[in-house]
């Protein structure tokens, strides 16, 4: 046999996994080589999540956010239930469904935005923005091709999302794939920031010389850029963003996937921060963390860009568990939960305070903020940034307690499920606090 045999076949990786890993699972942004492995959870219950051996941990960050009431919620479990019962899947191309209407209908209502389109991630959800924005001024035959975002911006780890957010060690090994995208600085705040409206002031100039070319849109995740560090802008400041968008004549785009669905203690972080995007980009909480679903909500303006007897004129894009039904169902129960009990998470920030307040007051405390549901600080390192250890450090002290965190580097934040109790949340930061005692201690 003559030719090219190919690259030589590795070994199976289950014959070289590290001891204490399964030989077929390949875990996200994680490091084998490294890391400790992973532990078995079989249940959960509220706000906690229960392992094989029977321990409880505390979940204080709604398992990468998406946990939005709390594990097993009996009313999202039972609406699940009842609609695969009547129809599981069918293919949105060719046909509708009740769930998927109900669920436009009431999103349409809460944000202001008049179409929806279904998508199965939060990255597709912002795929599906970008797509929108892009392709709508080229059917009007535009020529705007500039895409506006925001130094360390996270939209997701697709192509088009790792494109318009933060490059970094997550998105260096594909750097010649990715497109240009012009950036402006992101103000991030704190308690007791002195210096924000200087911050804001360097910023809104810089989108300004921006704007001078033709833009076509500007993406921003709304008060809060989640992965890069729960950083934390006033809403003032993206109303002044807004107006400039809207002066240049661009679209703007609010990525809501960790925002949305009372996280910011509104049921949208843009209603909250006073502003009226054209495109939302949604997931995570949309279906309570029951069910993965993307879904991307735009103007009625932008919709009858679309709508031409040039089939060249057509958004080409779908998925095959596009508007999934048992999605639609899972999402308008939570969103019975959301509007039915508003202080639930409308009271989150006042529950958070008083602890983060005491908090603040710790030698290896900085910067302290809170928005909504989510609290948030930096620990006093000499290097801050992802790989910092401190985090890890801090992460395997609180496991310890019955709280389970996953910092940011050096930022600690939590991210809890609506129904944790003030016991719970007790807990949490008491383990902090200890954790924080045990590192200075050791330092």
């Amino acid at each position: 046999m003559t030719g090219n045999p190919g690259p030589e076949r590795p070994m199976p990786i289950g014959a070289a996994a590290p001891s204490g890993w399964h030989p077929h699972l390949w875990h996200p942004t994680t490091q084998v080589a490294t890391a400790s492995p992973p532990e078995q959870v079989v249940r959960g219950e509220g706000a906690e999540l229960i392992t094989a051996d029977g321990r409880r941990l505390i979940d204080a960050i709604g398992s990468w956010w998406v946990t939005l009431h709390g594990h097993g919620e009996p009313s999202i479990a039972a609406a699940i239930a009842d609609q695969a019962r009547r129809l599981e899947q069918v293919i949105f191309a060719d046909f509708s469904h009740p769930p998927a209407e109900q669920l436009a209908n009431r999103l349409s209502r809460l944000s202001g935005l008049e179409r929806l389109f279904f998508s199965d991630n939060g990255s597709t959800a912002v795929e599906v923005a970008l797509k929108v924005a892009w392709q709508w001024w080229r059917n009007r035959g535009s020529e705007r091709r500039q895409l506006v975002a925001f130094t360390g911006a996270y939209h997701g780890d697709t192509f088009g999302a790792m494109a318009v957010g933060e490059r970094s060690l997550f998105t260096d090994a594909f750097e010649p794939l990715l497109f240009d995208v012009a950036r402006v600085p992101w103000p991030a705040t704190h308690w007791h920031d002195a210096g924000v409206e200087e911050k804001e002031g360097e910023a809104l100039a810089v989108l300004e010389r921006l704007l001078e070319t033709p833009t076509a849109a500007v993406i921003l995740e709304p008060l809060l850029q989640g992965a890069s560090g729960m950083r934390m802008v006033r809403e003032s400041f993206l109303q002044e963003v807004e107006r400039r968008v809207r002066q240049a004549g661009a679209l703007l785009i609010a990525d809501e996937v960790l925002t949305g669905f009372g996280r910011t203690g509104e049921l949208f972080a843009s209603r909250r921060a006073g502003i009226q995007p054209d495109l939302m980009a949604l997931s995570k909480g949309l279906t309570g963390g029951f069910l993965p679903m993307g879904v991307t909500l735009a103007s009625e303006a932008l919709f009858q860009g679309f709508v031409d007897p040039d089939p060249t004129r057509t958004l080409y894009h779908g998925h095959s568990f596009t508007a999934n039904p048992l999605g639609c169902a899972a999402a308008l129960a939570s969103l019975d939960l959301l509007e039915g009990f508003p202080e639930r998470h409308r009271g989150m920030e006042a529950r958070h305070r008083p602890h983060q307040e005491r908090l603040a007051a710790h030698p290896g405390v900085r910067q302290p903020r809170l928005l909504g549901g989510i609290a948030a600080f930096d620990l006093v390192v000499e290097s801050p940034g992802y790989l910092n250890p401190a985090g890890k450090r801090l992460q395997a002290l609180v496991r310890h307690e019955g709280v389970f965190l996953r910092p940011l580097g050096q930022v600690i934040y939590l991210l809890p499920p609506l129904c944790i109790d003030d016991d719970q949340l007790e807990r949490c930061y008491r383990a902090i606090a200890k954790a924080l005692d045990a590192l200075g201690a050791a330092a």
